[in-house]
């Protein structure tokens, strides 16, 4: 069984955020920890109270920039990847850099990606099935931009493409992931 610690990010997030002063970087810090909780827990409407108006995304692939675009776009993008499941990962963070303007995460992510979820991507639906889950494990470094208010603006995502990428068989989904199956 795939084992992920999905709360990593969460608590890297809460640990730096007992060693910072500045008050504009905690209040920056204490909404993206709002925001990863609410991705971890599949919490849609808390997840999309972090953005702010001019909400844009940037995720850097080989094929260009594929991220979504307005705060409504990517209330839908959150919307898809949570009644997918496609919100079950781990992004076990290595640094964490704040200043003023833009938090930066450096890690691994590990995913687990439903075939229905897959299938919709140009990269990956020459291959994917919609009725397979999927592992997908990648370095990844993202950029978190925020507005005026401190509201999360833009999440723009680097990494070099899939270190691993493979079907996974039903005994090894996580305990999380396959009671949101059942479910």
């Amino acid at each position: 069984m795939i084992e992920l610690n999905r709360s990593h990010l969460v608590d890297v997030i809460t640990e730096r955020l007992a060693a910072t002063e500045s008050p504009r970087q905690r209040t920056m810090l204490e909404r993206m920890r709002v925001h990863a909780a609410a991705e971890r827990d599949g919490d849609l409407d808390t997840l999309v109270g972090t953005l702010g108006e001019a909400t844009n995304y940037h995720f850097w692939e080989l094929a260009g920039d594929v991220g979504p675009k307005t705060r409504a776009g990517v209330t839908e993008y959150y919307r898809n990847l949570v009644e997918h499941n496609g919100h079950v990962l781990e992004f076990f963070c290595e640094r964490l850099v704040v200043d003023d303007h833009c938090v930066v995460i450096e890690g691994r992510l590990t995913m687990i990606q439903p075939g229905a979820l897959m299938v919709q991507h140009p990269m990956a639906g020459e291959f994917a099935q919609a009725d397979k889950n999927y592992l997908i494990r990648m370095r990844n470094v993202i950029f978190w931009s925020f507005d005026e208010d401190l509201m999360i603006i833009g999440e723009d995502s680097y990494s070099g493409g899939p270190m691993e990428l493979r079907e996974l068989a039903d005994e090894e989904l996580p305990a999380d992931f396959a009671a949101l199956l059942r479910a």
